[in-house]
C-alpha cells in the first residue's frame, strides 16, 4: 500500500497484480477483495489470478516459498508483455535484503547471493529498498494509509520468517547498530562483487564460443584456468544450474562423453573437447497425468490402462509393459522426462540407483536417453518406461489387484 501510494504521486502509467495462493483460507480471500476495492477506488487497471499452491509445490518437488515465488514471477512477467509493461515493481524493503542475505548463507551461494536482493534484476525494480520496514509503517501511519498484515507473518515454521523473529533480533540485541553496518557490508561486498565479474569476464571470453543456438565451453582451456570450477559455475548459472549439478558437471570432465545435464531451462551434454549448452526441448518440461478412471493415453505415446485381479495373473514379460501393485500407488500418476539427480529401485535390487548410472550400465545410447520417460507416484519413480520396473510396486504374493500399463 505504501508503495501504491509512491506511484500514485509518480506520474507513471501503472497497474496492480495480485497473486491468491490459498495458503490462508477466509485471509487470503479477504486479501483479493481488499485489492479490488482499492483498484477500483483508484481506477488503477488490475489483474487478478489464483493458483493451487500447495499442489503444484507438491508436483514439483519444491517447498511452498518456492512454488509461490515461481508462479507469481512468471504471471507478473506474463501480464508485463502481454500488456506492454517497462517494469515490475515489487515492495521489497531493507529487511528484506537483510533476510535474504541470511537465507542464502545458510544454502549453497557464492558471492552474488551475499550481495543480496538488487535494485534492479532485469525487468523487476524494487523502489522501497532504501527503506526499513519500521519506516514503511511510519509512512503508512502518517498518511492513514489502510493495508493488511499476512498472518503467517509471524509463523517461524517458514525460513525467511525464522530469521526475521529469531536470528536477527539477536544480532540486534548484540549489536544496536546490526541494520546500519550490515548494509555497509553489503555494499563493500557488491565493490568486491564488481572486481570479481571484471576478472571472470576475461576468463569467460577466453573459454566460451557461441555457434547458432548452442554455447560451447572449451574444455581444455576451462581446466586451464586458475580457477576453473568457479568459472564454470559462473559461466552456467545465467542458465540455472544450481551449484549441486554444475559440481557433477565439473566431476565428469574427465570422463567418456555424452553424459548430460539438466536444469529447469538448459541442458549440458559432455562430448570430448566441448560442453554444450543448448535449450532444454519443450517436452522436457513437459508433465503427464494417469487419473484414477483412465483407460487409455495418447500424449506423449499411446498407453492403454488396464486393472485386472491379481488372483492367476500371469506377469507380462515385456519391456514396453509395466505390471504394478495398485495398492502401492498413488492417483494421480505422473509421466515426466528424467533429470539428473533421479534415482530408483530396479526391479531385482535392494539399493537405489541413480537412473543417469542406470543407463551408463545398460549401455543406454544418447538418443534413447532423450526420449526416456518415467512414470512416477508422487515423488517416486514407478517405471522407467519401456526399460525397467521400480522394485518398490511390483507384484508379490500379496497383491489383490494390479495396474497394467502398456506403452503400444
Amino acid at each position: 500500500m505504501v508503495l501504491l501510494n509512491l506511484f500514485e504521486q509518480s506520474g507513471f502509467e501503472y497497474g496492480l497484480i495480485h497473486c491468491n495462493f490459498h495458503l490462508r483460507g477466509d485471509e487470503s480471500d479477504g486479501d483479493e477483495q481488499f485489492v479490488r476495492e482499492v483498484a477500483g477506488e483508484h481506477g488503477i487497471p488490475a489483474f487478478f489470478t489464483d493458483f493451487d499452491t500447495e499442489e503444484y509445490a507438491r508436483l514439483s518437488g519444491i517447498s511452498i516459498e518456492m512454488a509461490a515465488r515461481k508462479l507469481r514471477y512468471d504471471y507478473f512477467e506474463e501480464i508485463r508483455r502481454q500488456y506492454s509493461y517497462d517494469r515490475i515493481a515489487t515492495a521489497h524493503h531493507r529487511d528484506d535484503l537483510i533476510e535474504t542475505f541470511f537465507l542464502n548463507l545458510s544454502r549453497k551461494t557464492g558471492i552474488r547471493g551475499l550481495t543480496g536482493i538488487k535494485e534492479k534484476s532485469g525487468n523487476i525494480i524494487r523502489p522501497l529498498l532504501f527503506a526499513g520496514r519500521e519506516e514503511i509503517e511510519q509512512y503508512a501511519a502518517k498518511h492513514y494509509l489502510e493495508y493488511r498484515e499476512d498472518s503467517s507473518n509471524d509463523e517461524v515454521i517458514y525460513q525467511r520468517n525464522f530469521i526475521r523473529h529469531k536470528i536477527l533480533p539477536l544480532f540486534a540485541e548484540l549489536n544496536p547498530a546490526f541494520r546500519k553496518n550490515f548494509l555497509t557490508s553489503i555494499s563493500h561486498l557488491r565493490e568486491a562483487e564488481q572486481i570479481y565479474d571484471h576478472f571472470l569476464d576475461k576468463q569467460r571470453k577466453k573459454v566460451v564460443k557461441t555457434e547458432e543456438q548452442q554455447v560451447l565451453i572449451q574444455i581444455e582451456k576451462l581446466q586451464a584456468s586458475a580457477f576453473p570450477k568457479v568459472l564454470l559455475l559462473e559461466i552456467l548459472s545465467p542458465y540455472n544450474f544450481n551449484p549441486s549439478v554444475v559440481d557433477d558437471v565439473y566431476k565428469s570432465l574427465g570422463n567418456t562423453s555424452g553424459k548430460q545435464f539438466f536444469s529447469r531451462t538448459h541442458r549440458v551434454v559432455k562430448d570430448r573437447e566441448y560442453l554444450y549448452v543448448s535449450e532444454a526441448r519443450e517436452e522436457e518440461d513437459k508433465l503427464y497425468y494417469i487419473e484414477k478412471d483412465d483407460m487409455e493415453l495418447f500424449d506423449p505415446f499411446d498407453i492403454t490402462i488396464e486393472k485386472p485381479d491379481a488372483n492367476d495373473f500371469r506377469i507380462i514379460r515385456d519391456k514396453n509393459v509395466a505390471c504394478i501393485d495398485l495398492e502401492k500407488i498413488d492417483f494421480p500418476l505422473l509421466i515426466r522426462k528424467w533429470k539428473q539427480g533421479d534415482y530408483f529401485q530396479p526391479l531385482g535390487m535392494r539399493g537405489m540407483k541413480k537412473v543417469s548410472d542406470y543407463f551408463i550400465d545398460e549401455k543406454v545410447p544418447l538418443h534413447e536417453k532423450e526420449n526416456t520417460w518415467l512414470l512416477c507416484s508422487g515423488k517416486k519413480i514407478v517405471w522407467i518406461m519401456g526399460q525397467r520396473l521400480d522394485d518398490r510396486f511390483k507384484i508379490t504374493p500379496k497383491s489383490r489387484q494390479v495396474l497394467l500399463i502398456q506403452i503400444k
